[in-house]
């Protein structure tokens, strides 16, 4: 695999993002109504992720995207609490850290953006993905919090952010 960077999106990634999450999530069942996938601004990210509380980063190397994932306020919740959104890798980057620094990066986001809690909704098929969360201090949650519209997901989690700090960590590799 060659250089592969950690950036903040642009425009001209929008066709390359959507396609990702259109290829990831039905991979684990989440195609159907009540899944992100299926999100108006799935063909427009970066327009949706150029608010001052939000924000989005993809993983690339020169020809496409590999990666995403997000920060933006909680839908019908607390201005304090934000959601961990689109978080999605094709499966050449699993199993490689690059989930590690992809919530690195947003949660540190988060916190210089003001934020005191972040939440995720996510799937029970994602082991993977649940195990990243709880090793970085995400408590599972009995219900859905604020108003995603993402009835589809059975997991949910949120994290203090408040307690830990993650650090800085290098961008790019190769």
């Amino acid at each position: 695999m060659e250089d592969l960077s950690l950036r903040q999106i642009r425009p001209e990634d929008n066709d390359s993002l959507a396609e990702l999450i259109r290829t990831v999530m039905p991979e684990f069942g989440a195609s159907g109504s009540g899944f992100a996938i299926n999100d108006a601004e799935v063909p427009h990210m970066f327009e949706a992720y150029s608010s001052t509380r939000a924000i989005y980063f993809v993983i690339s190397d020169s020809k496409r995207v590999l990666g995403g994932g997000g920060i933006a306020p909680l839908a019908g919740a607390d201005s304090d609490t934000c959601e961990l959104r689109k978080m999605y890798f094709l499966p050449e980057l699993r199993g490689k850290g690059w989930g590690k620094k992809m919530l690195k990066v947003c949660l540190d986001s988060a916190r210089r953006m003001g934020f005191r809690k972040c939440y995720l909704e996510t799937l029970t098929n994602m082991t993977q993905a649940q195990s990243l969360y709880q090793n970085f201090g995400f408590e599972r949650l009995c219900s859905a919090r604020g108003n995603t519209g993402h009835f589809g997901c059975d997991r949910w989690y949120e994290l203090d952010l408040t307690k830990k700090s993650t650090g800085i960590i290098e961008h790019r590799t190769g």
